[in-house]
């Protein structure tokens, strides 16, 4: 009998689906569906709705909460990490609310950006003590990570923490149906070919019977430009640098420094830019959660049918050997050869029992490959920062970062930084 461990539990939702897709997946049949998280009403949570979706789905998986995350991990074959430290209140509120003070506004803050840096920094050493027990009791255990910022987490457990690991997002898989859906275009039958780093990944190809689709899209997309929408800038990343970017506009606004602009307020409002959306978001997700919680933990009735994350699938694919292709978080080893090995990419990957092999993509075109580099630099610096333990590499991931460098002066960020280190307190590690 195999065994999934699911580090944050307590995300009720996503664990039903990607634990209820388990459920219904005849090669995980008596797996143990192994349940961690530090809040121990959430894991209550989020057992008693998995064992009502066992009942109700006749599945012969067994749930099994935890207290001891050692003994959660002992003996795992896969686990799924989707932890958050720190949470909305203090970390998420702090990241938004100090920047602002020097006037440097955010709209997500999970990625990059002062916000991402800093989300990382918390969440390093938690990622690093999760390795530190797969490599005692389950050294052979795949990890699948959903946590952002995703390119550092990943990159940190595979070259620090020395674990199997492959990083999911949804932004691929939704990347080119959404952008068709959008568009008014049907997407049946469509060939897409999609790399470069988490959260800016590219629509390299996309075509349908060999032809190719972005002389129409782009003609669609500039007619939809002439009003207010939800996609704005990108496609005017699209317009200006030739492709279609994975993530959202929400994000890709912050992960550049051309969008959010004290000295051009109006882009704010021209290209529909969501400040503090991600604050937003939490607010009304907490709020609710108290209503969808009786729904959802309560109802013995519990109804599910397969979603489309990833993770039942690889399990699938490496229990019985059948391939499926993904778009994978996976060190970049030649596989982008204009973009840095020591970066974690987003490139298309096969599964099987061998378990996770990510494809060569080639050269990316060279002013993506550019913006991809521009985030990887802050990347990089930021995991230097959490392994040596040094404040000043806090400060150049930040100089590097697009957009706080594009804001702020050097000495500013700085002064920002140490503000940050001192509110977030225990929260961090003590840097040097």
């Amino acid at each position: 009998m195999g065994k999934i461990t699911f580090l944050g539990a307590g995300s009720t939702v996503f664990a039903k689906n990607v634990l209820g897709d388990c459920m219904l997946t005849p090669a995980l049949q008596s797996f143990e569906l192994a349940l961690f998280d530090i809040d121990h009403e959430r894991l209550r949570d989020s057992e008693r709705m998995l064992n009502n979706l066992v009942a109700s789905t006749g599945s012969t998986c067994r749930v099994v909460a935890y207290h001891d995350r050692k003994e959660a991990l002992r003996g795992a074959k896969y686990i799924v990490n989707a932890i958050q430290v720190g949470g909305y209140d203090p970390c998420t509120i702090t990241d938004f609310e100090i920047p602002k003070k020097y006037g440097l506004r955010q709209t997500i803050a999970d990625t990059v950006g002062i916000g991402g840096i800093f989300r990382n920094l918390r969440t390093i050493p938690v990622m690093l003590d999760f390795a530190r027990d797969i490599q005692e009791v389950c050294p052979d255990a795949w990890f699948l990570n959903y946590t952002n910022p995703m390119a550092v987490l990943t990159n940190v457990m595979i070259t620090h923490g020395g674990v199997k690991t492959v990083g999911l997002c949804h932004s691929v898989q939704v990347c080119m149906p959404w952008l068709f859906e959008h568009l008014g275009m049907d997407s049946t039958g469509v060939q897409t070919k999609i790399a470069g780093i988490n959260h800016m990944a590219w629509l390299l190809e996309v075509t349908k019977d060999g032809q190719d689709l972005y002389p129409e899209i782009k003609r669609r997309a500039a007619e939809k430009q002439k009003e207010k929408h939800y996609d704005m800038v990108r496609y005017e990343l699209m317009f200006k640098f030739g492709y279609y970017v994975t993530e959202s506009s929400e994000h890709n606004a912050e992960y550049h420094p051309y969008f959010i602009k004290r000295a051009y307020p109006e882009l704010i409002d021209k290209l529909n830019i969501p400040l503090d959306e991600y604050p937003r978001r939490c607010v009304n997700q907490i709020a609710s959660w108290k209503e969808m919680r009786e729904k959802l933990v309560n109802d013995t009735r519990l109804e599910h049918s397969r979603s489309h994350e990833y993770a039942s699938y690889i399990f699938e694919a490496m229990e019985t050997g059948v391939p499926f292709k993904l778009g994978g978080n996976v060190m970049n080893t030649g596989l982008i050869p204009n973009l840095p090995a020591e970066a974690c990419v987003e490139v298309p990957c096969l599964v099987d029992r061998s378990g996770v092999t990510p494809t060569y993509v080639g050269n990316l075109p060279p002013q993506l490959a550019a913006l991809n580099r521009t985030n990887i630099n802050t990347q990089l610096l930021t995991i230097e920062a959490a392994i040596t333990g040094k404040k000043e590499h806090i400060y150049h991931a930040a100089m590097l970062d697009p957009h706080t460098s594009a804001e702020l002066s050097l000495d500013d960020i700085v002064s920002l930084c140490d503000d940050l280190i001192e509110a977030h307190g225990s929260w961090l590690p003590a840097f040097r």
